[in-house]
């Protein structure tokens, strides 16, 4: 008679034998009393199957028991108190402690629990809440309540309520976020009107400058003419003196008005910062609300490894270290189910039975180790057992039959152990509840990639086999990269990211001729992001140092080239309807303090679904006889640098230029665009003659005499239109010349031209 089959039987005759006679007042404080009861009454048998301090274990047993039963007959719980009562008669009548003793007293136990489950479901369906308590380990999310005196303190909140604060805490931080990006704007106009004030003082000196030097020379023609005049019954001062001054004082009081800006700017700013630290503090504390202790499903696991342990006539002892670290409730009910079957595959197919171990001398208890820790915004959950290790062979052998690796194939043994996520993939003989640690694997990291994790495996032959599974704390926030494919801002998790490298052009290229990257001796398999979301038309930008991120999940690495590597950020993910939830690599989604509606994806998985893609394509071509699409080459959209000293100019030839399809590179002077020609080499050049620092002919001057610089095609935009200005700009080197204002169609067929040529 398996397990379950015997814990059917002995609820069956309490059935036949008691009623409860339940009091609604009295039942909620006892479901409270158990669930700090129960634990303890489990704590208590594991220390008697180890034999510990055997003397007082069974004292505690027979008090917590005692308790237990008076409590349940006295809230009309009267099944439960009969079977509390039989398994405390148990425990007096016996003599010594041995294991059919120790049998008798677990299924008691697993009795016991089935009906407290009984009774606390339907109170907690009621009240669809959360029962806190200070002083339990719970089974149920903890608040931080209140204690005056040693009574523990006992607040009921609805779980909606919490979901709902956390959520607008998200909120928050979002519009909190939107402001920010509203003062950066701010600061970065401020600082454009600071050069602009600025320009205009010296151009306002200047003009006063010409005005004394016309009022000097007047006076002085004034006083030949009228030699008998004092010059102190002259007036010295024009009306053009009398405005420089005037505008002398507008720009002064501009300037002061720009300076009183930065200081608010700067002002709001800290309150900004202090509020930013406010919110984060509130939102973590309403996060905690949240976690429960991972010890909370302890006696889940003990209960599940006895069962299992019987069922398959094998002695297993389950240790569990790290039980107090917390997890978001919403992450370990998503996970529980799928370490559960990682669990009892351990038992049914990686523990030998006890023959086998004692021929091999190994103890007879075959060893499960549960770790759990916390490694940064991870929780790091490690599952050990000390059997044989996975048959690697007979791994092997399935993979070739089932067309997944070919026969002459060398493959490590990382990526044998890999194998057994693939989908239906099992060596074992026969299918059962328990058996072929392959059953489910890929449910298992399916369910682990959706929470945003990733999964490890690795094994020793005759020592054991070790997952390691990776999950976020929470999945309310999130820590994401932001990247820019093409267009598209897309968010990556953090914890995919194991590598951000700057690559150079030439780099660059030799990484989209072979496909793949390679870093501490690992290969990644590469693609361009905007490729993956299905974008056959973005192409990438020409940078000095292009940005390659190399992610991984699990044994799966990739490397992804983005045209901008944003930010790193904490985000509030919000929940993603059925229909984008079984999109390929849509892990989640957020948004931004612009209001953006941003995808959280995973790369990993967008990169699986082309190559499945691309496989049918080829097929495709091969029947056919089509020919097959070839890999795509570098190649980057055509440069054209404006360099301009108005703002204006510089944005209204920018937009023009996007449109048409051409990256813009902007330069307020001369000076500037220097700078900016070390870093990338436009396919031509728009150039303005008056700019401060360097004017247009100084800097055509300087493009011509350097060797990787001179071919690049000057346009001169000017509204010195005068026949020597324009043969001086030709003499200096300049392909063609416009006045001000210029026809765009007239622009942008010169600039086809260049680039056409330049292409050739």
């Amino acid at each position: 008679m398996s397990a379950d089959d015997a814990l059917n039987a002995a609820r069956a005759e309490l059935d036949a034998i008691l009623v409860d006679e339940i009091d609604e007042q009295l039942l909620p404080i006892f479901i409270e009393e158990g669930e700090e009861l129960l634990p303890q009454l489990s704590n208590a048998l594991r220390l008697l199957n180890t034999a510990e301090n055997t003397p007082a274990t069974l004292q505690q047993l027979k008090r917590t028991l005692h308790t237990i039963k008076g409590s349940a007959r006295m809230s009309g719980a009267m099944r439960m108190g009969e079977a509390a009562h039989r398994m405390e008669s148990r425990l007096v009548e016996a003599a010594t402690v041995n294991a059919e003793l120790l049998a008798r007293l677990d299924s008691d136990y697993d009795l016991i629990q089935a009906l407290f489950a009984e009774l606390s479901q339907p109170a907690k369906r009621e009240e669809e809440g959360v029962v806190v308590s200070t002083g339990a380990v719970a089974t149920i999310p903890k608040l931080l309540a209140a204690a005056e005196t040693d009574n523990k303190t006992v607040i009921r909140v609805k779980s909606e309520l919490i979901d709902q604060l956390v959520n607008q805490a998200g909120e928050v931080a979002i519009s909190r976020t939107r402001i920010e990006a509203e003062m950066l704007m701010f600061k970065s106009s401020l600082l454009d009107l600071t050069e602009n004030v600025m320009r205009l003082r010296t151009q306002l000196r200047e003009l006063e400058i010409q005005a004394e030097t016309q009022m000097q020379a007047r006076e002085k023609e004034v006083q030949e003419m009228h030699a008998s005049f004092d010059p102190l019954e002259f007036d010295r001062f024009s009306r053009l003196q009398e405005l420089t001054r005037f505008m002398a004082e507008s720009v002064n009081d501009v300037g002061t008005v720009q300076q009183s800006l930065l200081k608010n700017l700067d002002e709001s700013s800290a309150a900004l910062l202090a509020q930013s630290r406010m919110t984060k503090e509130l939102q973590q504390s309403l996060m905690r609300v949240r976690m429960v202790p991972f010890a909370s499903v302890s006696d889940r696991l003990y209960r599940l490894t006895r069962q299992a342990g019987k069922d398959v006539a094998k002695k297993v002892n389950l240790e569990l270290s790290g039980g107090r670290v917390e997890i978001d409730r919403g992450v370990l009910d998503k996970m529980i189910s799928p370490f559960e079957h990682m669990l009892r595959n351990a038992i049914g197919h990686g523990l030998e039975s006890t023959d086998e171990r004692l021929a091999l001398g190994k103890s007879e208890f075959g060893e499960i180790n549960i770790e759990v820790r916390q490694e940064g915004n991870e929780l790091v959950l490690v599952l050990k057992d000390d059997g044989r290790g996975l048959d690697l062979v007979r791994i092997q052998q399935k993979a070739i039959a089932l067309g997944l690796i070919s026969a002459d194939q060398v493959v490590s043994e990382n990526d044998l152990c890999q194998l057994i996520f693939e989908p239906g993939f099992s060596t074992a003989a026969t299918v059962t509840a328990i058996s072929g640690r392959g059953i489910g694997m890929d449910v298992v990291k399916n369910e682990v990639s959706n929470l945003g994790g990733k999964i490890d495996v690795s094994t020793q032959a005759g020592q054991g086999t070790t997952f390691v599974i990776h999950l976020p704390l929470t999945l309310a926030v999130a820590q994401v990269l932001l990247v820019k494919a093409g267009e598209r801002l897309i968010a990556i998790p953090s914890v995919m990211v194991e590598q951000v490298q700057e690559l150079k052009a030439e780099a660059l290229a030799r990484i989209y001729d072979n496909r793949e990257q390679e870093w501490m001796g690992q290969r990644y398999r590469f693609a361009y992001l905007p490729r993956l979301l299905g974008d056959s038309k973005a192409i990438p930008e020409q940078k000095r140092y292009s940005t390659v991120v190399l992610l991984r999940s699990g044994a799966e690495r990739i490397a992804i080239h983005v045209d901008q590597l944003v930010k790193n950020q904490e985000v509030v993910v919000k929940p993603i309807g059925p229909q984008l939830a079984r999109i390929p690599g849509v892990v989640g989604a957020t948004v931004l303090g612009t209001g953006e509606i941003v995808m959280i994806m995973n790369p990993l998985a967008l990169q699986a679904q082309a190559a499945h893609i691309q496989a049918q394509q080829v097929t495709e071509s091969l029947q056919h006889q089509a020919q097959p699409t070839m890999p795509e080459q570098l190649s980057t959209a055509p440069v054209v640098m404006v360099v301009d000293d108005s703002l204006t100019v510089r944005k209204i030839t920018g937009r023009l230029l996007s449109r048409e399809g051409f990256q813009v590179v902007t330069a307020k002077d001369g000076v500037d665009a220097l700078q900016q020609l070390h870093d990338v080499k436009p396919a031509v050049m728009l150039v303005d003659i008056e700019m401060p620092r360097m004017d247009g002919f100084e800097l055509t001057r300087n493009v011509r005499v350097a060797d990787d610089t001179k071919h690049i095609p000057i346009i001169m935009i000017t509204s010195r239109t005068a026949e020597k200005h324009k043969k001086y700009a030709f003499e200096l080197g300049v392909n063609a010349y416009l006045g001000k204002p210029y026809q765009e169609d007239e622009l942008l067929g010169l600039i086809r031209n260049f680039v056409s040529a330049a292409a050739q």
